[in-house]
């Protein structure tokens, strides 16, 4: 954004002659010009027409004349209706790109310690089953949007929610209470959260069988799961619980440790980590607090079984239940009382939930009743809402134990990437100890790619085969990329030629000169994409660059280039393209190799 910042001041000068001193920069809109039109920048000026108090066209014409006279940058212009099309100079491109290298321009913004932070949860999950591939798009949303956020010089927390007690968990202390055999993890031979989890399958299978039971001597399938033996004992395991029973929380503590062991594992193989990690066994009694605070000051309602609703009549929603009659919490008090213990922790400036878009009418409802109860900082939740991921087979459930664990699906993407590497003959030149972490990074790199290339909006189907294609919009096609730059580095430091040297004025083709001007606005689609909290945008643009140089690398030799200055602008703009490349993955969270 360097230029349009120079730009958009002299227009601003611009308007100062023409109309005397105001604040105008906030009236200057400069975007990139569209394929089909001549330029690199477009000032529309319709929003200048009530100072100017002139036609679009006139006004255009006399905006034009005046950046051209002024700015040593402009080389020409052009004018459609109210949009003034701006031609940039060729040297100033070449003069960027001697710039770039010799100053960091793709550092993260310096961050002001004054500005509040923002807060990033991610992940949240449940301690009843390990995590699955809904939880890494989960994660790799939250990670890649933390890093986006900070590159644009905002402090970001990332925070986890472990959802930690409830019913769900009941279920799988219930179930190895009944079956488990006082076996533990290590005895098992099983990761601990994936233990677990098998209890809350076992849990559930049980529990339909019961069901079914009732369901044939008369009851109906509500009144079943009501009366249901198993349901019935997790009720009264929940009570325990909420009452402190000292045997019922020792359990509790045991089997969610073996679960936190697992869960450690994973989120080192996906690269995540957080800066605080809340528990709702300990944010559910703040929530629990605040509730009947609220009801006391009449801002709640109690009915006559005692439970606690707010009432949303006047913003046309149902009224929602905050604590069940016999007075234990549901999902959104202990949502209550953490988002006040977060704001007050970090004294947050945007609390950010990523959070599948199942739940939008969730996070609707927590806003409005945290206003509701007098929290003025309300405004500050967002809801990062994404789309759901499935498989090639369809839906997962977990209840019934078909979800495709994350650790499986990690597993599955190092073993195609060592497959399809080898059978490709990718790794030939790859020293035998590094293979292992190529590969790994092969594999995580197409995972989280593939992942983050899609809007987090839409939901997504991910087939592990199609991310790992070295010559599709896939992370292992960016990656070759980049590590034919750095063999293209390595060649020319072999041949004496320094990349720390800068070169005079070159006559670019146009192939040149694209790719220069994509790596230009590699900072304003960062601005962008965490403007809309998007990874999706520096994916799919890191993608186009590596597209783009992979042609200019075809047609323009760097080594056998005669010509020593054009010799060392296409060796540096090689350079850069591998430093935005780089940049650009760690933005989603993956890493790059420097060979393949």
């Amino acid at each position: 954004m360097i230029l349009e910042k120079k730009i958009e001041r002299e227009v601003a000068r611009y308007l100062e002659l023409k109309c005397g001193k105001g604040n105008y920069k906030e009236l200057v809109n400069i975007q990139k010009t569209r394929q089909e039109f001549t330029g690199d920048m477009t000032l529309v000026v319709f929003p200048l027409l009530r100072v100017l108090k002139q036609k679009p066209e006139e006004a255009a014409e006399g905006i034009g004349d005046h950046l051209s006279g002024s700015m040593e940058e402009v080389r020409s212009y052009n004018v459609i209706k109210g949009f003034l099309n701006i031609e940039i100079d060729p040297a100033w491109w070449t003069s960027y790109l001697n710039r770039a290298m010799k100053e960091d321009i793709l550092a993260d913004k310096r961050r002001d310690s004054k500005i509040p932070p923002v807060i990033v949860e991610f992940s949240s999950p449940n301690t009843n089953k390990p995590l699955h591939l809904g939880h890494i798009r989960n994660n790799l949303l939250g990670i890649s949007i933390s890093r986006i956020i900070e590159a644009t010089g905002k402090p970001v927390r990332k925070v986890n929610l472990v959802n930690d007690r409830g019913i769900h968990i009941c279920k799988t202390m219930l179930a190895w209470q009944k079956w488990g055999k006082n076996i533990t993890p290590v005895e098992a031979g099983v990761k601990g959260d994936h233990f677990v989890g098998s209890f809350y399958v076992m849990f559930e299978q049980s529990l339909k069988k019961e069901i079914k039971k009732l369901e044939s001597e008369g009851c109906s399938e509500e009144e079943a799961f009501q009366k249901a033996p198993l349901m019935q004992e997790a009720r009264e395991m929940l009570r325990k619980w909420e009452n402190g029973d000292e045997e019922t929380v020792k359990l509790w503590r045991t089997m969610n440790g073996w679960v936190y062991d697992g869960f450690d594992e994973t989120y080192r193989a996906l690269g995540v980590s957080f800066n605080k990690v809340y528990y709702e066994s300990d944010t559910y009694m703040t929530g629990k607090k605040i509730v009947e605070e609220g009801l006391e000051r009449g801002l709640l309602i109690q009915k006559e079984d005692n439970s606690v609703w707010a009432d949303l009549g006047e913003h046309s929603l149902d009224e929602k239940l905050l604590l069940r009659s016999d007075g234990t919490s549901v999902y959104i008090t202990q949502d209550i009382g953490t988002a006040v213990l977060r704001h007050d922790d970090f004294n947050a400036g945007e609390m950010l939930y990523v959070v599948g878009n199942e739940q939008d009418y969730h996070f609707r409802v927590l806003q409005i009743i945290l206003k509701e109860l007098g929290y003025e900082w309300a405004e500050k939740v967002k809801h990062i809402s994404y789309g759901m991921v499935e498989l090639p087979g369809g839906r997962m459930k977990s209840r019934e134990g078909t979800v495709v664990d994350a650790d499986d699906i990690i597993s599955e993407m190092e073993e195609t990437a060592h497959r399809l590497s080898a059978e490709l003959g990718k790794l030939g030149g790859v020293p035998e100890e590094e293979r292992r972490e190529v590969v790994k990074m092969i594999g995580m790199g197409a995972l989280k790619y593939f992942i983050l290339k899609v809007d987090p909006r839409k939901n997504m189907l991910f087939n592990p085969e199609e991310s790992i294609d070295f010559n599709g919009n896939t992370g292992p096609f960016i990656q070759y990329t980049h590590a034919r730059v750095c063999s293209l580095r390595r060649k020319c430091r072999d041949a004496g030629i320094n990349e720390d040297d800068s070169f005079t004025g070159v006559d670019m083709s146009s192939k040149e000169l694209k790719l220069l001007k994509m790596l230009y606005e590699f900072p304003s689609v960062v601005s962008q994409s965490a403007a809309d909290y998007s990874p999706a945008l520096v994916a799919n643009y890191v993608y186009e660059v590596a597209k783009e140089y992979n042609q200019f690398y075809h047609d323009h030799p760097v080594l056998r280039e005669s010509d020593r200055d054009v010799q060392q602008f296409r060796l540096l703009l090689s350079v850069y393209t591998g430093k935005v490349i780089k940049k650009a993955m760690y933005l989603l969270g993956a890493e790059v190799p420097e060979r393949m």
